[in-house]
């Protein structure tokens, strides 16, 4: 085990002085979380082994490779060859016109490996798919979804006509592209408009247009923490009100398959001690009465609404309203 920790390290520091050129030993044990005298001797065993390695000591001096020295080793363990195909997504890839780019990769990828690894990554895709889309939903349309990607990827300036839910629907913008999510089959665009960051579905651009004018990104910026910034934000945006509701174990237990995660999430957070039948009571975050009676109606009568009583008004007419349609019957009709 400790032989094979070792080789792994060695193929590491091969592949980062391959990479980054020179660098020094307390570098190389930052990085390979090991200590400096470890290094060194394992920069001694790299030498031995013919690797043409060159030492300089000083304060501006390091390891590196001698006469563009380059391995074809890869340093990959079966594990990161498998891995690596799991982490394509060939749904996202078609959708920013890359499959045949990603394609020729992967084959290239292949023919590069040795056969027991080649094997093995090829099980993992025929074995493993992603298919990102929620259930009952499906992927959003985006036919300009090339031409956003392009603008992101040349950081170049993007006007467009936007649809929107608030009046007037339709708008026009020219905003400064900086990244793409992709998130339950729906793209997003993250761009700056007026100085502030705004976030556009990208099946609601109408017309688009890649302008020459380009601009500088931010090198400070980064697109997953502020991706989750922005889904914690949106949370907290439409959830303003607050209702008291009662759960019965049933409805607990059904949280996480009938409502929306951070309800959810809620609910079973604030959830007290159980009363003599088991049901507890707990307050919820709620956007409005309206977006949220059909999240209450999926429990049906696992769930009792306390307050407030608008909420508890309108659940009570809808119950009602449709008592008095079953009971009609076909005869009233």
């Amino acid at each position: 085990m400790l032989v094979d920790m070792r080789a792994s390290r060695l193929v590491s520091a091969l592949m980062l002085l391959q990479t980054r050129g020179r660098m020094t030993a307390h570098e190389l044990a930052d990085v390979l979380e090991v200590s400096v005298r470890t290094v060194y001797r394992d920069m001694e065993a790299l030498g031995a082994a013919g690797v043409p390695l060159y030492g300089e000591a000083g304060h501006d001096g390091g390891y590196q490779l001698l006469g563009g020295y380059r391995t074809r080793l890869t340093g990959l363990t079966s594990g990161e060859a498998e891995s690596l195909f799991l982490t394509g997504l060939p749904a996202a890839a078609t959708d920013l016109g890359l499959s045949a780019v990603v394609t020729a990769a992967q084959l290239k990828l292949m023919a590069a490996l040795p056969e027991e690894l080649r094997d093995r990554a090829g099980r993992i895709a025929q074995r493993f798919h992603l298919d990102a889309p929620s259930w009952y939903g499906d992927r959003d349309h985006t036919p300009h979804l090339t031409f956003v990607a392009d603008a992101v990827w040349n950081q170049r300036t993007l006007r467009m006509r936007y649809v929107r839910w608030a009046e007037p629907r339709e708008v026009d913008r020219t905003v400064q592209p900086f990244g793409l999510v992709l998130k339950a089959g729906r793209w997003y665009l993250v761009a700056r408009h007026s100085e502030q960051l705004r976030t556009y579905r990208v099946s609601r651009i109408v017309r688009v247009e890649v302008l020459d004018e380009t601009f500088d990104r931010p090198d400070d910026f980064d697109l997953v923490g502020h991706w989750q910034g922005y889904l914690a934000q949106f949370d907290a945006r439409r959830h303003q009100g607050e209702a008291t509701v009662r759960l019965s174990p049933h409805a607990l237990e059904r949280l996480p398959y009938l409502w929306e995660p951070a309800l959810a999430q809620a609910a079973r957070q604030a959830a007290g001690a159980p009363d003599e039948h088991g049901w507890v009571q707990v307050t919820i975050p709620i956007e409005s009465t309206e977006q949220t009676i059909p999240e209450l109606l999926r429990l049906g009568a696992d769930l009792e609404v306390l307050g407030p009583p608008a909420l508890r008004e309108r659940l009570t007419r809808t119950a009602n309203e449709m008592a008095d349609l079953y009971g009609r019957g076909r005869s009233g009709a």
